[in-house]
């Protein structure tokens, strides 16, 4: 308020500021958080790797874990092998992507006509989530070869294809699912009103919207999918862990798992932190409140955002 009576515009407000506490660097608070932040982590790992090399069993722990020479000589083995896990995720994971967006499509149709649909699909998604991978591996890996029915494969590497791309599209058909429930009502009842059908609103509208939400669960369910690839080794293919097994049997050695299991965090840790900043990354565009219409940039869209 001025002397003469007159308010003061908004835009000249005096605001108080803030009290504000001293400025994180190496010589303040910051500092000193990061100083005792070190020092107990230091003094904590340092404990228990004293405990671990001082206990009774450790010479015969670190013969039979650590040997420093197996390790070198199975370690170029392994990751050999490792290539056979990769073309068996990227194989599976392209038809993973296609198949469960077409179960979550068909579980997400509205309407009595879709009924059955919805029906087949429900029922898919229900077994092979209640069924342990393992035992679907075994049943359909070792036991469709055992019909010996003519024109079926034989190899290996396609019912293990086959297994994983069944188990983890039920799966990621519920996190495609969820995405597409998580698009306003309003986005297709405005697609509706363009006269666009059912399933041109799903395709155009809804489905886009959907996947780019879902893209960091996804990438989660992928990171397990890259594990699991292991388990195809019961049906006698020779990957990285079949490769393992051998190895550890002709050395009676468990040093070779040590390396399988490096192997697996320095490709896993990187990919569940690109996982995490995507997660971060898309929380913060959420946070600012500005609309972003995904996929396809066309009329359509800029008529529904």
């Amino acid at each position: 308020m001025e002397p003469d009576g007159v308010p003061t515009p908004p835009d000249e407000v005096v605001r108080p500021r803030r009290a504000q506490g001293p400025r994180l660097g190496l010589g303040g608070e910051g500092g000193r958080s990061l100083l005792i932040a070190a020092v107990s982590t230091v003094v904590f790992f340092g404990l228990l790797a004293f405990i671990v090399v001082n206990a009774p069993g450790w010479p015969r722990f670190q013969e039979a874990y650590l040997n420093g020479p197996i390790f070198r000589d199975s370690l170029p083995k392994v990751v050999s092998k490792f290539w056979v896990n990769v073309q068996l995720f990227l194989m599976a994971e392209a038809l993973i992507l296609v198949f469960g967006l077409l179960l979550a499509v068909m579980r997400s149709l509205p309407g009595p006509v879709f009924f059955p649909l919805r029906l087949l699909a429900t029922v898919y998604v229900d077994l092979f989530r209640a069924l342990p991978g393992i035992l679907v591996i075994l049943m359909l890996g070792l036991g469709i070869p055992a019909l010996r029915i003519e024109g079926v494969p034989k190899d290996e590497f396609f019912y293990a294809l086959v297994v994983l791309t069944l188990v983890y599209s039920a799966y990621v058909s519920e996190v495609y699912r969820a995405g597409i429930d998580s698009v306003h009502p309003s986005q297709g009842a405005a697609a509706r009103s363009l006269g666009l059908s059912q399933l041109q609103t799903m395709r155009f509208v809804i489905v886009p919207q959907a996947v780019r939400r879902v893209i960091p669960p996804l990438l989660n369910d992928f990171i397990g999918l890259q594990k699991d690839t292991v388990l195809v080794s019961y049906i006698g293919v020779v990957e990285i862990f079949r490769e393992t097994q051998i190895l550890s049997a002709a050395t009676f050695n468990f040093t070779p798992y040590v390396a399988t299991a490096l192997v697996f965090v320095v490709v896993t840790i990187p990919l569940a932190r690109f996982t995490d900043w995507l997660i971060a990354r898309e929380r913060g565009r959420r946070g600012t409140g500005g609309v972003q219409v995904p996929g396809r940039r066309s009329r359509l869209f800029g008529r529904l955002a």
